[in-house]
């Protein structure tokens, strides 16, 4: 962790106050004063303010529904922030784990644990995100099985050299499927159907990994130790387990 966030994450100091601090010599770690704000240091290191221990407070972990028209972002740019419509003391402090384009809703989960949400955005621990897509085209019956099998031998995306990775596609109206990816390459879902020819005109996250979105849109939860726990625990996602 960058030594300005543990000073932020253990006092009421801001950012800019946390720098100012570091720079006058008053943060002492292990017995040795740091000047550099983005020195690494761990939680087991000894950190002191003005000879006083600092003790960090304990990760947070937010589900969020996510409302359309708003940004994953801690400030307002063109459309407000996710957070700026809901109660959540240090909202500052948190970053979102999977971001979500400002038109697409549903399920973000947002934490100041950095660990924890490179497990759940890296590729390569196969955690499964499954969004709800609306389509502008018919699906029509030769596609039926078609288009699941594509999926999940990878599309080729405009403007990348590989194939996505295997995804699976439950279809549930000519208009309408269930898609399920384990990576986030830029606005993905979109140009995974662009590259059959097809447009998404709705989308929302419904769940990540084991934890299903459960409460109203504009409105956030803390996970439960179980949900927590859980993105540490799986390491094969549910594509992985089904062979897809």
């Amino acid at each position: 962790m960058r030594l300005d966030k543990f000073v932020c994450k253990s006092t009421n100091l801001s950012r800019v106050q946390a720098v100012e601090c570091i720079r006058a010599g008053n943060i002492v770690v292990n017995g040795l004063a740091v000047l550099v704000a983005s020195s690494q240091v761990h939680e087991n290191n000894t950190i002191t303010l003005n000879a006083q221990l600092l003790i960090p407070r304990e990760f947070r972990y937010l589900m969020i529904h996510k409302p359309a028209n708003t940004i994953c972002s801690n400030v307002d740019e063109a459309y407000p922030s996710l957070f700026s419509g809901l109660d959540i003391e240090r909202s500052d402090e948190l970053h979102v784990a999977g971001r979500l384009d400002a038109d697409t809703t549903g399920l973000v989960l947002a934490t100041d644990d950095g660990r924890w949400s490179f497990d759940i955005i890296h590729p390569q621990k196969d955690c499964t995100k499954v969004y709800r897509v609306g389509l502008s085209q018919n699906i029509d019956e030769a596609q039926i099985i078609d288009l699941p099998l594509q999926f999940a031998a990878g599309l080729q995306l405009q403007g990348e050299a590989g194939l996505t990775r295997p995804a699976q596609l439950k279809i549930l109206s000519p208009k309408e499927v269930l898609l399920s990816i384990t990576e986030g390459k830029f606005h993905q879902v979109k140009r995974m159907f662009a590259s059959i020819g097809n447009r998404v005109v709705r989308l929302h996250r419904e769940k990540i990994g084991e934890v299903s979105l459960d409460i109203k849109v504009g409105t956030w939860r803390y996970l439960t130790a179980a949900e927590v726990v859980s993105f540490k625990s799986k390491p094969q996602s549910t594509l992985s387990q089904e062979g897809q």
